[in-house]
């Protein structure tokens, strides 16, 4: 079982002095990653329902917290870094222009020695893509056209490539992933994100809980897609109580997600960098 520190570009962890302690506990104790999370803009008064919460508010009900974009964070605490995987819980793919977020993934991979996950989402806040000039209706199938647009970008040494909402011919994109390419991690608690994980994805990460079906979903999907289920990395929120976590070990969990931050409003054991110091001790337990 895997550990992983979420979301750390939030709260305390926006000053990077902060969160550089943060990050340098987080390997001295054995978590083998930290993820960050993306919101561009959040409009004031937003129609939009939050996916994640039943009155269809943001955690907390606020707009106005601040959140450093999460691949110039993620740079950053590259460079005061040197084993703990950073990845992205999620990026909203529909939102960027996958050549140039290709590139510079790829350089954030390569700098920082293939250290890399790139968990992405399909979004859910209208008035952020309409802000953002990204089409919010088809951000589903833009989606999985960016996902082969940017892997042909990292595996294939001059790739072609014509799709719908993506072209380009005989592309170099240079530097590529250390290790051939960027694990992306599908995120999203719905079966069409369970779905997509199987068709396309390296993972998974439901991120208020995973179910036996979803994970059943991902998995008759990727049989489906001659993939093998055993490939996608299943991602699971920390349990309440740790008694639980063989329930999950049993569902096929891979990694378990401990918040850091509060304020989200989601259980958490860890609060401060000695909180992830003591928390090795569940690490080890787990190994």
């Amino acid at each position: 079982m895997k550990f992983g520190l979420r979301y750390c570009n939030t709260g305390p962890y926006t000053d990077l002095s902060a969160a550089t302690d943060l990050l340098l506990a987080g390997e001295e104790a054995g978590f083998d990653s930290a993820w960050t999370v993306e919101h561009t803009i959040v409009p004031a008064g937003h129609a939009s329902l939050y996916p994640y919460s039943d009155d269809g508010k943001m955690a907390g009900g606020r707009v106005d917290i601040p959140l450093p974009d999460p691949l110039i964070w993620m740079s950053f605490l590259a460079a005061r870094t040197s084993t703990i995987k950073l990845g992205t819980a999620i990026l909203i793919l529909p939102q960027h222009n996958p050549v140039v977020a290709a590139k510079q993934i790829a350089t954030l991979d390569h700098m920082s020695n293939g250290r890399v996950l790139l968990g992405i989402g399909v979004g859910w806040l209208r008035e952020e893509f309409d802000a953002i000039g990204a089409d919010f209706d088809t951000r589903a199938k833009r989606t999985d056209e960016y996902i082969h647009a940017m892997r042909a970008l990292w595996e294939q040494e001059a790739p072609t490539f014509e799709g719908d909402f993506v072209s380009f011919k005989d592309a170099y994109c240079r530097p590529q992933p250390v290790n051939g390419t960027v694990p992306i991690i599908v995120g999203g608690h719905s079966p069409a994100a369970a779905r997509r994980a199987g068709r396309l994805g390296d993972g998974f990460f439901p991120a208020r809980g995973v179910s036996e079906e979803l994970v059943q979903i991902v998995r008759e999907t990727a049989r489906k897609h001659d993939r093998d289920p055993a490939d996608i990395e299943v991602t699971a929120s920390i349990p309440e109580s740790l008694d639980d976590i063989p329930k999950l070990v049993d569902l096929g969990v891979d990694r378990i997600m401990v918040p850091v931050s509060p304020m989200l409003g989601m259980y958490s054991p860890i609060k401060t960098p000695d909180d992830v110091l003591q928390f090795a001790s569940v690490i080890d337990s787990f190994k």
